[in-house]
């Protein structure tokens, strides 16, 4: 799990820093000034690395056992600029707490169920 968090959080970095650019310099500049060298620079590669981001965020969900309505929750945040990092740390967050909890089990042993029953 750690690995698909790794590829998580740098997708939602790298995608959140293209949107905050496409949005806080290149839209400025193709409706203010006409010019849209940072809107063909940066819009296209979002989308592309947003799909992407899609799937890494699929990926952890699937491992970290996300509810269908967390995932979407943190799918569509990459469509808002700042919101990626938001959903990262909180992503971040949850599945860190669940690395955690489950070292604790590992590092205490099998249960008196595993146990007894050996090989199940």
């Amino acid at each position: 799990m750690r690995g698909a968090l790794l590829r998580y959080r740098i997708m939602a970095y790298v995608v959140g820093v293209l949107l905050v650019i496409l949005m806080c310099v290149g839209v400025p500049m193709r409706y203010i000034w006409h010019d849209e060298t940072v809107v063909t620079w940066t819009g296209m590669p979002h989308g592309w690395l947003y799909m992407i981001l899609l799937i890494t965020a699929f990926d952890l969900g699937r491992r970290a056992k996300w509810t269908w309505k967390r995932l979407i929750l943190i799918a569509l945040a990459g469509t808002v600029p700042f919101l990626s990092f938001v959903a990262e740390r909180s992503a971040t967050k949850d599945v860190k707490a669940k690395l955690a909890k489950l070292e604790a089990a590992e590092a205490a042993g099998p249960t008196e169920s595993e146990v007894a029953e050996p090989g199940r």
